[in-house]
């Protein structure tokens, strides 16, 4: 693993004592999810990107049965 240092203040520090955590684990999930997050969302932009250019299409009545799935789930 490689080692990411960050700095926080004395107040913060101090706070972050009284809690019981894994600073280290909780911060690199939490690292994670942002990367995560960032890498889906470019990855929409290009697909909408795509989508605008005709560069991909979606199937027909693809939108209809992912809102009825997700209307199903829930």
């Amino acid at each position: 693993m490689e080692t990411v240092t960050i700095k926080v203040d004395e107040e913060l520090k101090r706070r972050m004592e009284g809690v019981k955590e894994n600073w280290s684990a909780y911060l690199r999930e939490a690292i994670r999810n942002r990367v995560e997050c960032e890498e889906r969302r470019r990855a929409a932009e290009r697909l909408l990107s795509d989508l605008r250019a005709g560069k991909r299409r979606v199937p027909k009545g693809f939108v209809n049965s992912v809102i009825r799935e997700t209307r199903e789930s829930g």
